[in-house]
């Protein structure tokens, strides 16, 4: 059964109540398995999945504009961590940005993807109030984009692609930010990207 503390959209409801039947049906072949009831279950569950598949399928191919904004905005929506221990393997995190200090709502790394290694980039906004407060609900402040900047140029300097990740609802706007040079070091950071010598 879906869990009641998701998010739910209100167009996702036909998906919802399908994932339900579903794991109802699920539920009753575990249970009877063992006795060999009602052996024609396994192929309706079969059906159910792919007819979920196709429901999903033709949802989301369908979305109207602001739906696809609430998408976007999904409060259980992947997040670059997530990403990271899907895709990659020995990720190991670098910090700072040898001028002021470390900004959480960016995340910065080397990892392998298949036989090659790569630099991360991506923004992190945090899946409760405590990660979201410490991620400071990924709006990046100046420290931030400096240690993505030197990453990006670490990773041109020894030749790796960078992987990056963007899910930010802007820069941190608030006064400390802009002394410390948030709108320079976001346009220093752009320029750099379109001339670093390494596929981003």
């Amino acid at each position: 059964m879906p869990n009641p503390s998701e998010h739910r959209l209100p167009f996702e409801a036909p998906i919802y109540e399908m994932e339900t039947r579903l794991t109802e049906m699920e539920a009753s072949y575990a249970k009877n398995r063992a006795g060999g009831e009602n052996p024609g279950l396994a192929e309706q569950i079969r059906r159910l999945r792919r007819e979920l598949a196709g429901l999903k399928r033709v949802i989301y191919a369908n979305l109207e504009p602001w739906q696809t904004v609430q998408v976007s905005r999904h409060p259980q929506r992947p997040q670059t961590r997530n990403y990271i221990d899907l895709i990659f393997d020995q990720f190991l995190e670098l910090h700072g940005d040898r001028a002021i200090g470390d900004d959480k709502a960016i995340v910065t790394g080397l990892a392998h993807l298949g036989d090659g290694k790569v630099m991360i980039v991506g923004h992190q906004k945090g899946k409760n109030l405590a990660e979201r407060t410490a991620c400071n609900f990924g709006c990046a402040h100046p420290e931030g984009y400096r240690k993505a900047l030197l990453k990006m140029r670490m990773a041109a300097k020894f030749g790796l692609p960078i992987v990056s990740f963007i899910d930010t609802p802007g820069a941190y706007p608030g006064i400390a930010a802009e002394e410390r040079g948030q709108a320079s070091v976001i346009a220093e950071s752009l320029m750099a990207m379109s001339q670093l010598d390494t596929p981003i």
